[in-house]
């Protein structure tokens, strides 16, 4: 008699394509409603993730948590985009996932984005909340039918792989951040947030709900979003506007292993970007559908990554970005001064300007010329980045437009009408403006063992009167 226990395939080949056995196969504990309710539930705490990692973004000093939280918040915005897609193809039009399925959860997240410091955000953040949802999907791929419900089985595997990296960073960043005498201080607000989640049944609804909904962690208000940007202590004079670097760059009197220098900087000076996006996504959260906020956060990240680049970059050739300022007043600028729309539109005209020949593959020639290959790398993909970040402008900033010259002439007005404050900060004793490229140029060609070139070396063009695109000033 054929029995799950005894069942034979052709020559011992693995069964049912190899996602399980017989034996688990026969088990009809699992349902379509399950299944769609604890996706929700899923979908509802890594959107919200995502929101609180773009939220903190902006006004967290420290570059490494900047870099790593554009990082994470991709990744949970993947998630999500996986998880409505699923729910999309279990009889669930419409998905109904705007809604909140648990106000223990909506109560649970808004402490969390509230956190008061940096390292009661990353202990809630990563030890807490990341560690549940990981632990959620660990069940979900466990529990769910693995051939009727294969699918799902699929995204929650997916998920686990990311989600532990995710996990372990925010272990080993607490390690770091957090000093053994304040750990005993956070007991109490890990406490107070595992309550939140016992009301909810944990965050999968899988147990019992226990106990009432906790007030507000000692009664902080509400998180308020802070769009001026923060940095650490290693970011010297971050008002310094006294290079410019794409005055350099496009010089053709240059030479090309001079010009990656320059490029290096600017790669890392893009960590601005993160913090000025950031902003549209804050401001935008419930005027944009989410494939506006999937794509913009993809962008985001890629900003984070440049700057990772430029990091590298000066590492690679034994320089010290720390001696160099980088600047911060264009994020600072413009989350100050525009609203979401116009940010925006400063974005794509940018965007849209790294186009034409003299844009991002001019910077791919001029490394490619250098002899530096990790230049050429790094501007290759940096090249390739941009072309995508063009397409997704077009894709949710132009047809708010009648044309794409109506749009891009938006853009444009609205950066010709943002203060650089240029004389303002230096008045204020915020800066010197300090040509600070004589001494990096020096340095690097110390290291390299050539004699500086008296011209590169005599450059002293800033951004008093002029853009990075080199329009001047009104």
């Amino acid at each position: 008699m054929t029995s799950p226990e005894n069942y034979q395939t052709y020559r011992g080949l693995p069964a049912l394509a190899g996602l399980c056995s017989m034996q688990r196969a026969v088990e009809s504990n699992w349902s379509l409603d399950e299944s769609v309710s604890r996706l929700k539930r899923l979908h509802y705490v890594l959107k919200r993730l995502h929101e609180t990692l773009t939220a903190r973004l902006t006004a967290e000093p420290i570059y490494e948590l900047k870099t790593a939280f554009a990082h994470h918040a991709y990744l949970f915005a993947e998630h999500v985009s996986l998880i409505r897609q699923r729910v999309g193809e279990m009889r669930e039009p419409p998905l109904g996932l705007d809604k909140v399925p648990h106000p223990a959860l909506e109560a649970w997240l808004d402490e969390i984005i509230a956190a008061p410091t940096t390292p009661a955000l990353l202990v809630a953040v990563y030890q807490h909340a990341v560690r549940a949802v990981l632990e959620a999907c660990q069940r979900l791929q466990r529990d769910a039918h693995p051939l009727a419900d294969a699918p799902t089985v699929r995204v929650a595997k997916w998920m686990v792989f990311e989600l532990q990296e995710v996990a372990d960073y925010g272990d080993q960043a607490v390690a770091c951040l957090v000093d053994q005498d304040e750990e005993p201080s956070l007991q109490p607000w890990l406490e107070h947030l595992d309550r939140y989640l016992a009301a909810a049944g944990q965050l999968d609804g899988t147990q019992d709900e226990l106990g009432e909904i906790p007030d507000p962690w000692q009664n902080h208000p509400p998180y308020q979003y802070q769009a001026e940007p923060q940095r650490d202590e290693r970011f010297s004079d971050p008002y310094n506007a006294g290079v410019n670097p794409e005055a350099f760059l496009y010089d053709e009197s240059y030479t090309a292993r001079d010009k990656t220098l320059m490029m290096y900087y600017k790669r890392i000076r893009e960590v601005d970007v993160p913090e000025m996006m950031a902003s549209i996504l804050v401001d935008l959260k419930d005027e944009e559908p989410w494939p506006f906020h999937m794509e913009m956060s993809r962008q985001l990240w890629d900003e984070a990554r440049h700057a990772m680049m430029g990091e590298v970059g000066f590492v690679s050739q034994g320089l010290d970005w720390q001696k160099i300022p980088i600047n911060f007043t264009w994020s600072r600028n413009l989350n100050l001064q525009l609203d979401a729309r116009e940010r925006h539109g400063v974005l794509f005209f940018i965007e849209q300007g790294l186009m034409p020949r003299t844009g991002k593959r001019y910077e791919f020639e001029i490394a490619h010329e250098s002899g530096d290959p990790l230049a050429a790398l790094f501007q290759d993909f940096d090249w390739a980045d941009e072309v995508l970040h063009a397409q997704i402008g077009r894709r949710w900033y132009v047809p708010r437009y009648e044309s794409l010259n109506e749009a891009l002439r938006y853009g444009d007005a609205c950066w010709s009408k943002v203060l650089s404050h240029w004389q303002q900060y230096l008045d204020q004793g915020l800066t010197e403006h300090r040509n600070w490229w004589p001494e990096l140029y020096a340095e690097a060609c110390r290291r390299w063992k050539q004699t500086p070139d008296p011209r590169a070396l005599a450059f002293n063009e800033n951004y008093a009167n002029s853009r990075a695109d080199l329009e001047k000033l009104q």
